[in-house]
């Protein structure tokens, strides 16, 4: 049991745990979970952690077939621009491997923006904590499980 599933658990929201055999020669973890788990890409979400400024880390849940506006995102967080987080520093803080990062379970609870486009599903995968491991559950838990706020942050 990852931390994500465990902050589901003690959260008590719906939820379901969806596993699937990765490839480690997958290009994409998101595109691979979606077709794996045989899910529209639009509805199947990454987690990606960006540098706001100094030591200071963000966390970035969008679909997986789009991009990180850095701008956007910048905006969102209230800072002047972000950009993507050094591979180490997002495992350490986040005790998750890239690839497998989940936006629940963190070791550090960083400000989180999800992509406004979230709120049109019922439900969304996010990682579990592991490559080949998703979580699906409301948009709205993910929100307030992450203290998030949704904005337009892809592209």
């Amino acid at each position: 049991m990852t931390p994500a599933i465990k902050t589901a658990k003690q959260a008590k929201i719906t939820f379901q745990v969806h596993e699937y055999e990765h490839d480690p020669k997958a290009e994409s973890y998101g595109l691979e979970a979606a077709e794996k788990l045989n899910a529209d890409p639009a509805c199947v979400f990454k987690t990606l952690v960006v540098n706001t400024g100094g030591k200071d880390l963000a966390v970035a849940i969008l679909p997986v077939a789009l991009h990180l506006d850095l701008k956007k995102m910048a905006k969102a967080v209230g800072t002047k621009k972000v950009a993507m987080g050094e591979v180490k520093t997002v495992e350490r803080v986040t005790g998750y491997v890239v690839g497998g990062v989940s936006p629940l379970g963190q070791k550090k609870k960083l400000p989180t923006i999800i992509d406004a486009s979230a709120q049109d599903f019922e439900t969304m995968f996010v990682s579990a904590g592991r490559r080949g491991l998703d979580i699906e559950l409301s948009p709205q838990d993910l929100c307030d499980l992450t203290r998030g706020s949704f904005a337009a942050i892809a592209k």
